[in-house]
């Protein structure tokens, strides 16, 4: 049983908002930053929000926040327009590099103003961070380093145990004991406290264990959505004489190829049955497992013609195109 779904099971607690996307588009002028995009995420799950820089995520944060109204098409969270409905608006709390916090505002204003402004609001579990992370309490904004500024949104985001969370790379200016920090505090708290959390990132090596349910998205557009362990699955190295590599793929998906030689790695998206594993070993080839980060690199690769359309929908399993 999946933690997410143990927690939708337990007797009489909150278990987040879900969000919805029907046909969402999202223009600045004559670009789409989200181009009809057609999602649905369970409430109470860790989501990983994925795609390269530019591919519209943080423009999809801002918009389940109702912070950027959609040009068509239509989000809900927790069955309503975020944009529209006040009330929701306030259940949802997203942090974006540098904590959206003013440069004249102190650590203690941030806390406060956050504090009147989140009705979830955990004062306790907020002064615990602020020590943990080691924040000055007295200091303005702009005083503080790339890194504590993101420590502080952190803090914030956390604290605010809304139902629907969304760290949009708010943790990309913290150092590699902060950001130990927050993956530590993440996954307990979210266990102690069931909600809807998004993580937006293109850096997924350090995140990707955190992960229930992941959504890759690339300028724009869907390129593929689904369970995380699924999907940890569905990438495959397939190694051995170029040729014999060759044949084996052939009528597969095949994300990269790369020759060394008389040698090839070509690396498959999709599961293989047991008689294409079979077929595999009696051709002395060797199959491998693939990577979050690395599927996640493959997949939304601008230099793959095979998927240089991230419209272009791959396979369920990736056994054929």
């Amino acid at each position: 049983m999946s933690l997410g779904v143990e927690m939708r099971e337990r007797d009489d607690v909150r278990v987040g908002l879900s969000v919805e996307t029907r046909n969402l588009t999202v223009r600045f002028g004559a670009t789409a930053a989200i181009n009809d995009l057609t999602i649905s995420l369970e409430p109470g799950k860790i989501h990983g929000l994925l795609g390269r820089n530019g591919s519209g995520k943080s423009t999809l944060a801002a918009t389940f926040a109702a912070f950027r109204a959609p040009t068509s098409g239509s989000v809900r969270v927790g069955g309503h327009d975020p944009y529209e409905h006040a009330r929701t608006a306030s259940q949802i709390c997203l942090i974006r590099e540098g904590g959206d916090i003013y440069d004249q505002q102190s650590v203690t204003c941030a806390l406060a103003l956050s504090r009147s402004m989140r009705p979830y609001w955990d004062e306790k579990y907020a002064k615990y961070l602020i020590r943990r992370f080691q924040l000055p309490l007295g200091k303005k904004a702009q005083r503080l380093s790339r890194g504590q500024r993101s420590a502080l949104g952190v803090t914030l985001g956390l604290a605010s145990r809304a139902p629907l969370t969304i760290f949009d790379e708010s943790y990309l200016g913290m150092d590699a004991p902060s950001r130990e920090i927050f993956y530590e505090e993440l996954l307990p708290d979210y266990v102690a406290h069931p909600r809807t959390i998004i993580v937006s990132t293109h850096l997924i090596g350090e995140v990707a264990s955190l992960f229930e349910e992941v959504l890759v998205i690339d300028r724009g557009r869907l390129v593929v959505q689904g369970d995380a362990d699924d999907l940890r699955t569905r990438g495959v190295e397939v190694v051995g004489p170029a040729a014999t590599v060759d044949r084996f793929v052939s009528g597969l998906t095949v994300l990269a190829e790369r020759r060394l030689g008389a040698t090839t790695s070509a690396t498959v998206y999709g599961r293989l049955n047991r008689e294409r594993e079979r077929d595999a070993a009696a051709a002395g080839l060797s199959l491998g497992p693939v990577g979050l980060q690395d599927l996640f690199i493959h997949l939304t690769s601008p230099d793959d013609p095979a998927i240089g359309d991230p419209a272009a929908a791959l396979p369920p399993d990736g056994a054929s195109r």
